[in-house]
């Protein structure tokens, strides 16, 4: 049975790539051994139709059969789907099929338009309302992507009016004083809900020491991120941040914002055998020959390191 995704949450809960043919075609095979890979890694939950997961420029049908796909590879984790959208209508259609096909749950952005507190706690109950209350959804707080800023305020009063929120995708930037003050919340009556982190990893030894129960983004390096939660978790701090300071060059070079750095993390996939092709469907871009000499230097640097 597939995992329903809840407040307990912690670990890593990868952001997968979509992967394409070199003609645009949603590749299945290769989602499958991506599947497989990331399993491998040690991940504890996927979340596929993310920013990096190229959700716009699927179809709702190829959404449902991608989402199909994984729940049946990822032998019980919890699947997580992207569902964010600029109207309620869509929002829930996408909702309502993709946990019919197995879904743990949906990950919900605010769009740009919200400008108050109130307008975006209103959009909030109406996208809950929309997928329906007893569809879990994570609360996805990226401002640069959004545009939206959420003081710790706004998104307790979300998780308060709304016990379908189970999770917060934490990746306000800088966010290491807001994720302390969302704990503190937490500890001082505010319902506890999971809080993992994204912005490719690039702030996540500190912000597991500030609390996080975990990781929730896509460096190309997943078992870097497995392995670097389980050491902040048994106290081994040390061992940590030597292990995160090997891949930081990597993981800086991927964290380049739009579809560069989804070309970076794709051609790293591709290169780890986890897909067959790097390609983005169009609108994307290709790496160029300096771009490529770039990433295979800093991959040779990090497997002498390691």
């Amino acid at each position: 049975m597939p995992a329903m995704l809840d407040t307990s949450a912690s670990g890593v809960y990868i952001i997968a790539a979509t992967p394409f043919t070199d003609d645009g075609a949603v590749d299945t095979a290769s989602l499958d051994r991506l599947i497989d890979f990331y399993i491998g890694c040690g991940i504890t939950g996927i979340t596929v139709l993310g920013i990096m997961g190229e959700a716009p420029k699927l179809t709702h049908a190829e959404s449902v059969a991608l989402t199909r796909q994984v729940v049946r590879r990822a032998n019980g984790l919890p699947v997580v789907v992207g569902a964010s959208s600029p109207g309620f209508a869509s929002m829930g259609a996408l909702a309502k099929d993709v946990m019919d096909a197995g879904a743990g749950g949906v990950m919900i952005a605010p769009p740009a338009t919200l400008k108050t507190d109130d307008q975006i706690v209103a959009y909030f109950a109406n996208a809950a309302e929309a997928i329906g209350s007893d569809v879990p959804f994570v609360l996805q707080d990226y401002p640069y992507a959004s545009g939206v800023f959420m003081a710790p305020s706004v998104i307790r009063r979300i998780v308060e009016d709304n016990p379908s929120c189970r999770m917060v995708k934490h990746e306000e930037w800088p966010g290491l004083e807001k994720l302390t003050a969302l704990k503190n919340l937490m500890s001082n009556g505010m319902r506890k809900v999971a809080i993992l982190c994204g912005n490719g990893g690039i702030f996540l030894p500190h912000e597991l020491e500030r609390g996080a129960d975990g990781a929730n983004t896509g460096y190309a390096y997943p078992e870097m991120l497995v392995q670097l939660v389980k050491l902040i978790k048994t106290g081994e701090r040390a061992a940590a941040h030597d292990l995160f300071d090997r891949h930081l060059p990597l993981l800086r070079y991927e964290q380049q914002p739009g579809m560069l750095g989804l070309a970076v993390r794709k051609y790293i996939l591709k290169r780890r055998g986890a897909i067959a092709s790097d390609a983005q469907r169009k609108p994307g871009i290709k790496l160029s020959k300096e771009a490529i000499a770039e990433i295979e230097f800093l991959i040779a640097r990090l497997e002498r390191n390691n």
